[in-house]
């Protein structure tokens, strides 16, 4: 067998020495982002894609590893372990495989089998299987013994029975054989609920749904199962598009393997019967559980995935910068909530304004807007986009119109997470005496500034920008999700004497307590002067100086390198530049000719190669250089504030709030983001969302479709579409899923983060319903 580095190097298209660097960087501490950067010479150049899978493979094979020990030593243990076997064991190379083969000598609570065994059965069952001219009722009546509980014929044959059930079901080549011929022919079948028509109107499209279970898409089937858990719909795998001629023919493939043969002798209709029970009973149960959990696991992963590219866009996008902002949480009977921060993030002011009903204070709040925005010098307005966003939206236009002097812009931002980080423990030391609303404000201004640094105070999974996010492996979710914040903080970099721990503790090598020690630090001695007076943090030792140094900036320093991304311990390849041509770091830092004229290999060593010696002469051109792009604000029309002024055939502009498989939401200002199908995004096809559209991009969109029972809005990129003509596919079609975007302050709508439903009770009377619940439970 393979290598767990040979394995891993396969999958991540490198080579096992890089893959074998690379996991003892791992093991020995290092982080993702310091060896996708500073140790590209060590790995051949992995990339942190490429380094994120082997993380997850690694884990995955590791784990592996140790429940291939476990079995070795369960099997030895009951003095049952053959070299046949053991060869087998150690040749499987998944875990469903090493589960198979183990299940025969897996203890278990005591099965019929069993009780059949130890009621000295087995020879019956072996009789008849191996002679069936025997007379199963002549033959099992010298099996009854009434002291060991066989009271009759009957009985004896149905512990026979028994016995051949769980051994053929516990062939391993057969349960392989049979998943594989599943998985390639199964079809998933949906049908609603009798009664729950009505209840589940949000699901009819699937209220007779079948498709393959190998191609079924990631949203489509986490829709289903979401169903499924409402008690809307009930869910089968059925063997093919004709069920009943694929039970027949997973029948025949249980009796192939068992050596059956039905040719009229007299025990052939009791063992075929044998037969269609451990298909029907035993093995179809297992392996519709054991499939619909890949199915669901490869669901789950693409949704995670799916989340994690757009938590980065969101993220990355471009901030306002440092400028004074008035943020705006707007409420309609409580009032909009208004909150100023400084260039730094600063709270300078805070209000509460009442332009809505049932106050209508329109005029005064205007007034007070103007007053405020001229006291402080704000220049950016930020507004929520939750309740009463376009009339606040409008409030400040009017503002604007009234006192052009002020030069004031504004811009609708998502409230995503806002009402999370008010009610947290960080928002409450960081203003213990601000009201919960008033900080949801602070944080609306904030996010406009640097969405990065306010978003990373906020649990990933509360941003809300996931596919059924509620559905999926929650362990695995928040691990993903922190890996891609991670990853985004390092790429951009973090200015150490002006980031919040929150921001600080997402840096390689810092963790929470050492990142609170660094503002600790910072607050009673002064800014940092250089990047080497880290060291003086507690615990900051010099591994987590080795793997933060690079990605913290101190922007006027007694160095210049530590504004840029050129790691310390390579500050001696710049002394080499800079001795060769006889100039100071000032001098050479932005002399982009200059630069570009160097040779890479004339300064390599030892330590430090060609790639390392590029990345540091790119990074001396525009040290410190943002990778965002730059800020630009949507502008929503005029007179479209709710779904009721929306007209088909409306050209609209907007911002991209979700990408999903099938799709991409955009708000226009109307309380519920619209979707553009997959279909409708390009005139070219698409295979991918997110090769057309990411999430910030502003768009526009022409309105196909309103649907207004659902509140579901069609909307195509395309913007020569006719609406209600079908080209290459209907904007609205059904792989819109009934839980994607129209995303405001929670992950999927209305007012706050929506919880994981309930499951449903299974349907009565149905040992499998009842088993497949269980399953899906887990």
């Amino acid at each position: 067998m393979q290598s767990i580095e040979q394995r891993i190097a396969q999958d991540i298209a490198a080579k096992p020495e890089q893959v074998r660097a690379a996991v003892e960087l791992l093991d020995g501490g290092a982080t993702v982002p310091f060896i996708a950067r500073y140790r590209k010479e060590v790995t051949g150049g992995l990339d942190d894609i490429q380094l994120r899978l082997l993380e997850e493979r690694l884990r995955y094979l590791r784990e592996l590893e140790d429940r291939r020990t476990a079995i070795l030593d369960s099997i030895a243990e009951q003095g049952k372990m053959t070299d046949a076997l053991r060869a087998d064991i150690l040749a499987a190379d998944t875990k469903a495989r090493l589960e198979d083969l183990y299940l025969p000598y897996k203890p278990k609570r005591r099965t019929k089998a069993q009780i059949a065994r130890e009621a000295g059965l087995e020879p019956l069952a072996i009789g008849l299987r191996e002679d069936p001219t025997l007379d199963p009722e002549t033959f099992a009546a010298g099996f009854v013994d009434m002291e060991k509980g066989v009271a009759d014929t009957k009985a004896a044959l149905d512990g026979a029975r028994a016995i051949l059930m769980e051994t053929i079901a516990e062939d391993a080549t057969l349960v392989g054989e049979l998943r594989d011929w599943l998985w390639e022919k199964g079809q998933i079948r949906a049908t609603v609920v009798p009664g729950k028509e009505t209840e589940g109107a949000k699901f009819r499209d699937y209220f007779d749904h079948a498709e393959p279970v190998s191609k079924i898409p990631s949203h489509r089937l986490l829709a289903l199962m979401r169903a499924r858990n409402e008690g809307v719909l009930e869910i089968d795998l059925n063997p093919g598009v004709d069920a009943d001629q694929g039970h027949a023919e997973g029948e025949g493939r249980v009796a192939a393997r068992a050596g059956i043969v039905d040719r009229g002798r007299r025990a052939d209709a009791w063992l075929r019967e044998t037969v269609r029970l451990t298909w029907r009973v035993k093995l179809h149960l297992h392996l519709t559980l054991d499939l619909f959990g890949r199915v669901r696991e490869y669901a789950e992963d693409e949704a995670i995935r799916v989340f994690g590219e757009n938590l980065k866009d969101l993220l990355l996008a471009a901030p306002a910068g440092a400028r004074t902002v008035m943020g705006l949480d707007p409420g309609i009977r409580t009032g909009c909530k208004l909150a100023i921060v400084d260039a730094t993030g600063k709270l300078l002011a805070y209000d509460t304004i009442y332009p809505h009903e049932p106050r209508n204070q329109w005029d005064q709040s205007i007034a007070r807007i103007a007053q405020l925005t001229k006291q402080h010098g704000v220049n950016l307005v930020a507004i929520g986009n939750g309740t009463a966003s376009r009339e606040t939206d409008k409030l400040v236009g009017e503002t604007m119109r009234k006192h052009a002097d002020l030069n004031l812009s504004k811009v609708v931002v998502s409230e995503a997470g806002a009402s999370v980080y008010s009610a947290s423990e960080l928002a409450s030391k960081e203003f213990p005496e601000l009201d919960v609303s008033i900080r949801g404000a602070v944080s609306i201004a904030r996010r406009l500034q640097d969405p990065l640094a306010e978003l990373v105070k906020i649990e990933p999974k509360a941003i809300g920008v996931g596919q059924y996010q509620h559905d999926v492996n929650q362990v695995k979710l928040a691990r993903a999700l922190d890996a891609r914040v991670e990853d985004c903080v390092n790429a951009v970099g973090v200015d150490v004497n002006t980031a919040s721990a929150p921001l600080l503790s997402r840096v390689a090598g810092l963790s929470s307590s050492v990142a609170e020690n660094v503002v600790k630090h910072r607050d009673a001695n002064g800014p940092f002067p250089s990047r080497k007076d880290l060291l003086k943090v507690p615990r900051l030792g010099d591994k987590a100086f080795e793997q933060c140094a690079g990605f913290l900036r101190i922007t006027g320093g007694s160095n210049p390198l530590d504004a840029s991304s050129v790691h310390p311990e390579a500050y001696p390849v710049v002394e080499r530049i800079l001795k060769q041509c006889g100039r100071e770091v000032k001098q050479v830092i932005g002399d982009t000719s200059f630069l570009r004229g160097l040779k890479p290999e004339d300064f390599t060593d030892q330590t430090f190669g060609v790639p390392t010696v590029r990345d540091i002469l790119k990074e001396l051109e525009k040290p410190g250089r943002d990778p965002r792009p730059e800020f630009v604000a949507p502008s929503f029309a005029e007179g479209v504030e709710d779904l009721k002024d929306l007209k088909v055939g409306m050209v609209l502009e907007g911002r991209v709030t979700n990408v999903a498989a099938f799709g991409a939401f955009v708000d226009i200002g109307v309380h519920q983001d619209g979707l553009v199908h997959v279909s409708a995004l390009s005139h070219t096809f698409v295979k991918d969302p997110r090769d057309a559209v990411k999430a910030g991009d502003i768009v526009k969109v022409k309105v196909m479709e309103i649907d207004l029972p659902r509140k579901r809005i069609a909307l195509s990129m395309r913007l020569d579409d006719v609406p209600g003509e079908a080209r290459g596919g209907r904007p609205g079609a059904r792989d819109e899923a009934p839980a994607g975007g129209g995303n405001r302050r929670g992950p999927q709508g209305g007012g706050r983060p929506a919880q994981p439903a309930k499951p449903a009770a299974a349907p009565a009377n149905s040992a499998f319903a009842d088993a497949f619940s269980r399953a899906l439970k887990k």
